[in-house]
């Protein structure tokens, strides 16, 4: 059997009676499908691959479990209950005592609330009995539909990070993103520790903040504004998108799946609002050819929110 399909999704598949299976993947676990297809081959089941690219749950291959009977979704926490999907969390282990490389940057006057990715959320527990070993209170806070692990973050959810309620925040995970993220969905310190390299510092809005200042100035002087709607299952936000382009009568609602800089630079809108995935407008905004604003952004461009209510997108 194929070492990343668990006894559990094993069972499920076979209460699930289907005898075509889809199979998909996040990039990085892309090189896994050749091995996993040909272990449900050898067990009987017929095996369609999705080639597309897949950027979290929020991004099922619909098109793939249209000619299927159930869709295997690799690598990510369910954020809908969609029937015939079952979810195989893949899970990336370190050594938990990596979390001594973040102490210094702590604290330990004050409770510490305890985040990561769901790849890691399985180490939580064994994360904060390092921390608490060294003195410190640990907060794990409990997450929602779209987070179902104790502890876990999403680039669009950090709904576990305002659970826990403290004033500082260790993030357990590679990159800054979710880390700075956290940050503005709180208003606390937040320390960003990689479990790999054990690299731990403290994660810096402020450069961020800069750039989305200047694309919000920007996009006050837009003609034209294209607001883009996703047709991705976990990223309609269909009513949002209404709202947003009711502000202004140069706005227009484009349907999308796939958000690129070549389909946004062939469009020629002068700026666009995005209610896809938040990542796009915060993380790839050097890629595209005019500014991509997030909902609350958009809102300060059109006068109904100040500055100084900044608030992170989350869906």
């Amino acid at each position: 059997m194929s070492k990343i399909l668990t006894s559990e999704t094993w069972e499920k598949l076979r209460a699930s009676g289907a005898r075509t299976v889809a199979l998909q993947f996040p990039e990085g676990l892309k090189r896994r499908a050749p091995e996993t297809a040909a272990a449900l081959k050898e067990a009987g089941y017929t095996v369609i691959i999705s080639g597309d690219p897949c950027y979290g749950a929020c991004d099922l291959a619909t098109d793939a479990l249209a000619l299927a009977d159930v869709l295997i979704h690799f690598g990510h926490a369910p954020v809908d209950d969609r029937p015939g999907v079952i979810y195989e969390q893949v899970t990336f282990d370190f050594d938990p005592e990596i979390a001594e490389r973040a102490i210094s940057l702590l604290d330990q006057g004050r409770p510490v609330g305890l985040v990561t990715t769901v790849q890691h959320a399985h180490l939580t527990d064994a994360v904060a009995a390092v921390l608490e070993a060294r003195g410190f209170a640990v907060v794990v806070g409990d997450g929602n539909a779209r987070t179902p692990c104790r502890g876990q973050v999403l680039g669009c959810s950090y709904a576990s990070a305002r659970s826990a309620g403290t004033s500082q925040y260790l993030y357990v995970g590679t990159g800054v993103f979710h880390a700075i993220g956290v940050g503005l969905a709180t208003g606390a310190r937040v320390v960003a520790l990689d479990p790999y390299t054990g690299r731990a510092e403290e994660a810096d809005a402020s450069r961020l903040m800069r750039r989305r200042f200047v694309q919000i100035e920007k996009a006050r002087q837009a003609k034209t504004v294209g607001i883009i709607l996703s047709t991705k299952s976990g990223q309609r936000r269909e009513d949002l998108a209404r709202h947003l382009a009711s502000l202004s009568p140069a706005a227009d609602i484009i349907c999308m799946r796939e958000v690129s800089p070549d389909s946004l630079l062939n469009l020629g809108y002068d700026c666009y609002v995005n209610t896809a995935c938040p990542r796009l407008a915060y993380d790839d905004q050097v890629r595209f050819p005019v500014p991509v604003l997030s909902p609350p952004e958009y809102e300060i461009v059109r006068g109904i929110r100040d500055w100084d209510d900044y608030i992170i997108d989350e869906i």
